[in-house]
C-alpha cells in the first residue's frame, strides 16, 4: 500500500513481496466487505507483476482498476507551488 491518510503517491516500488523494481502501474482496489465505496487501497506494480497482483485481487472478487503510474516530477511540482525548481 502507498500513501497515507489521504496522501497521493509520488514515487514508489512494486508492491509484490521482495520486489524493488520501479512501479509503472497503479492498482486501485477495495474489499467491499470491510471498505465503503469511498475508501480504497492502492498498490503499485512493475511490468512483471501487474498481472499477478491484478489476478490476486480479481480472484477474491474485489473491485480493481489498473492505470499507468506516473511519477510526479518533484522539481516541477515545487516550481508550480512557488518554490525553486
Amino acid at each position: 500500500m502507498i500513501g497515507g491518510l489521504g496522501a497521493s503517491p509520488d514515487h514508489g516500488a512494486c508492491s509484490r513481496a521482495e520486489c524493488r523494481k520501479p512501479a509503472t502501474w497503479r492498482i486501485d482496489w477495495r474489499n467491499p466487505r470491510i471498505h465503503t465505496a469511498d475508501r480504497g487501497k492502492t498498490w503499485l506494480a512493475c511490468d512483471e507483476h501487474v498481472d499477478y497482483l491484478r489476478g490476486f485481487l480479481e480472484a477474491r472478487s474485489f473491485p480493481v482498476a489498473v492505470a499507468a503510474f506516473d511519477v510526479i516530477d518533484e522539481a516541477r511540482s515545487d516550481a508550480a507551488d512557488g518554490g525553486r525548481p
